[in-house]
């Protein structure tokens, strides 16, 4: 387990570097199986950094890779044979002869052969050294689907629900996505003589406790991994967080007891108990396996009163403090501001302080063409009545209307109709903010260049993207700001664009040293240990911030990428606000209508 997703993709690379490295020095060749998808990223990036400033030399690499959707053209930006080319292929120097991808294009009745011919290959190319996995939400390895026999071998395979809702974002909906693939099978998989399985982001904590803890089981593909004698489970902080030993660390032996895992125990005793945390007595920590934490810490009502007084003190009518500052809430996407803090925003633009949005990405991949077409009909009908169109209009015009008539399903959009689609968002933005009472002068729209790929796969976080923050952060320098940590944003803007600010930061602490406040609920909600900070909501705040949510258009009824939360996100919002004050509720702490719950930054994400 890894602090962070960047930590976590150092230590892989570094093994198979090593690796690489060891066999090139004996003339030996290094093969590898490799998967797509976005787990895998970091991992491409740091080898392919090893291989240009460290000369890590990839011409006795031998991969092959899991698998690829079926039907599908190589040359479909769709195709895992096209991903892997510019993700990696294309940046090192494996030889094209050694490079393993199975064919998606093939006729229907060659795909048996071409499958028990890819096995061969394996074999000939002495077997897999070290093999490396992502996870699916259903438990599956490559597009071994739950059922997978554990001697399944490469086969054609149709998809499981879950895994095509999965991938409906990168398909621009789940109509578009193929329903059967091409795989390498469990018993493949087993063959290699080392396997990394990674996991990354909270939306994966719940698949790792089955797959690490849970029965071995055709159900689970990844299960199998137990009895492999050399299967190494490679995750971050968040992918961890529901194993017994991260989640509840006390059932599993003697532990160091900090604050916070205290908190967390309480808590835990309260909700098994059904009692209120003052209600709590010995009897309850003795029967839940918690005589430690007393042996740590002595009387439990001292334990239970120090976690209810922070709870206490953790709730904030004044989120910026009583003095008038300046606070900058940073929104990945056009709507995360009002989504998930909405009641914070509009609470501190009452309070008198100078509150800016800075919307850190367009969203216009979010846009539906309907939506698009639906705003260039209506400007090209007011040019019309009010005599106002022109030639360059107007050819504008129908140059968004073709580009969107030829397009394949899932194809991206051309830059034309994604400057419409842009726009769309930016004055949605602009009108959600006045909603909440800021101003269009206070809003900055950053465009940060990693996002400009009119594609679901983003770039990397560059210089550029953080000079744009830090150049912020210089202009207004602010005495708050909130940033986004839900990290279980599908497609990782989320975490990207905190990458971003954090790096600015620190380019900036030597003359600014803002306080830094997390926040999340688009995509889930922090835990109640985990939250510094929750802001009460009332009915009417919480209608107030529904009105804001609700002025983007394009988003609501369904949104492009819900992920796998298909409620639209005002209800989202709202159900999972009253939920944070239903919890506070049975802890024993007052009543509210709904709570915001922030984290303060720590120095990790």
């Amino acid at each position: 387990m890894f602090e962070s997703s960047a930590e976590a993709d150092k230590h892989v690379a570094l093994v198979v570097e090593s690796l690489i490295r060891e066999n090139n020095s004996a003339g030996m060749p290094t093969v590898l199986g490799l998967p797509t998808g976005s787990t895998p990223i970091g991992v491409y990036r740091e080898l392919i950094r090893l291989h240009q400033e460290e000369d890590l030399d990839f011409s006795q690499v031998v991969t092959f890779n899991l698998d690829e959707y079926y039907p599908m053209d190589p040359t479909s930006i769709h195709s895992y044979r096209r991903w892997m080319n510019e993700t990696f292929f294309d940046h090192v120097n494996i030889p094209e002869e050694n490079i393993h991808i199975p064919q998606g294009d093939l006729p229907r009745d060659e795909v048996d052969d071409f499958c028990d011919e890819y096995e061969r290959e394996i074999e000939r190319a002495g077997g897999i050294d070290i093999q490396l996995l992502g996870i699916g939400r259903s438990g599956h390895i490559g597009f071994n689907e739950p059922g997978s026999a554990r001697d399944s071998l490469t086969r054609m395979v149709t998809l499981d629900p879950v895994t095509r809702g999965d991938a409906a974002g990168t398909f621009f909906g789940e109509e578009n996505v193929p329903m059967e693939a091409i795989t390498m099978g469990v018993g493949s998989i087993l063959s290699a003589r080392k396997i990394f399985i990674m996991a990354l982001g909270e939306h994966k904590a719940p698949v790792v406790k089955k797959a690490v803890e849970g029965m071995v089981t055709e159900e689970v593909s990844a299960s199998f991994l137990q009895k492999h004698p050399h299967a190494v489970f490679v995750v971050d902080k968040a992918a961890a967080g529901a194993l017994t030993a991260v989640n509840t660390p006390w059932m599993v032996g003697p532990i160091d007891w900090t604050p916070e895992l205290v908190k967390r125990a309480v808590i835990r005793l309260s909700e098994q108990t059904g009692k209120p945390l003052l209600k709590l007595n010995r009897d309850d920590f003795m029967e839940h396996h918690l005589h430690d934490l007393l042996r740590h810490l002595g009387d439990s009502e001292a334990v239970c009163m120090q976690v209810f007084d922070g709870f206490m003190s953790g709730i904030c009518t004044h989120p910026a403090g009583r003095e008038k500052q300046t606070v900058i809430v940073f929104s990945p996407h056009p709507d995360d501001d009002v989504i998930s803090m909405g009641g914070t925003l509009i609470t501190m633009v009452d309070q008198g302080h100078d509150v800016y949005i800075a919307y850190m990405t367009s969203g216009n991949i979010a846009v539906f063409d309907h939506d698009a077409l639906r705003h260039i009909d209506y400007v090209d009908e007011y040019e019309s009545i009010f005599d106002l169109s022109t030639d360059q209009s107007r050819a504008f015009h129908q140059q968004c209307r073709d580009d969107i008539a030829a397009k394949q399903p899932g194809d991206p959009d051309t830059d034309a109709v994604l400057s419409v689609k842009g726009l769309i968002r930016k004055t949605e933005a602009t009108t959600a903010a006045a909603a909440a009472g800021v101003p269009p002068e206070k809003l900055r729209f950053l465009d940060m260049p990693f996002y400009q790929t009119g594609k679901v796969s983003k770039r990397p976080i560059g210089e550029a993207d953080v000079h744009i923050v830090a150049e912020l952060l210089s202009e207004l320098r602010p005495g708050q700001i909130y940033v986004a940590g839900d990290l279980s944003d599908p497609h990782g803007t989320h975490r990207m664009c905190a990458r971003a600010i954090l790096a600015a930061l620190e380019e900036t602490e030597d003359s600014i040293n803002p306080e830094v406040w997390l926040y999340r609920g688009a995509w889930q909600e922090y835990e109640p240990h985990e939250i510094d900070r929750a802001v009460p909501l009332s009915d009417q705040m919480m209608q107030r911030k529904k009105l804001a949510i609700f002025r983007h258009e394009s988003q609501k009824d369904a949104a492009r990428f819900p992920g796998s939360d298909k409620r639209e996100f005002w209800l989202r919002a709202e159900e999972r606000t009253m939920s944070t004050a239903t919890i506070y509720n049975d802890l024993g702490l007052p009543e509210f209508h709904g709570l915001e719950g922030f984290a303060r930054w720590r120095g990790q994400l």
